[in-house]
């Protein structure tokens, strides 16, 4: 047995006859990630315009955002199972939805090591 320096070396990719599944449910999270972070985002202007400056901006954004959420929970959900997230990994990653600003670095981390762990 040979060792090596580097400890990503010696560890072996997990390989998975659907590498190209996980790859397209990477990319549909990756997606959603980035839509639902961007309408919260929205979201938080509305509100802080709303109760802050006492403006009355579009009431839709909100109901845009749930539904965009709830597909960005189904296509989570979707990568957690095909890549077997733990349970408490899966669950902070369905709540990143729900943080200002949190999705995009959540998704950047949760990318960056399905894309190390399955050689995507």
């Amino acid at each position: 047995m040979t060792t090596s320096e580097n400890p990503a070396e010696t560890r072996p990719a997990k390989r998975t006859a659907d590498t190209g599944k996980i790859a397209g449910a990477l990319l549909r999270y990756r997606v959603l990630a980035w839509v639902t972070g961007l309408w919260l985002l929205l979201l938080t202007a509305e509100m802080i315009a709303k109760y802050g400056f006492d403006a009355n901006p579009p009431s839709w954004i909100a109901v845009v955002h749930g539904w965009v959420y709830f597909v960005y929970l189904l296509l989570t959900a979707d990568l957690a199972v095909k890549v077997r997230w733990p349970l408490g990994r899966t669950v902070g990653t369905l709540l990143a939805g729900t943080i200002p600003l949190l999705s995009f670095f959540v998704e950047h981390r949760n990318a960056t090591q399905v894309k190390r762990d399955f050689n995507i």
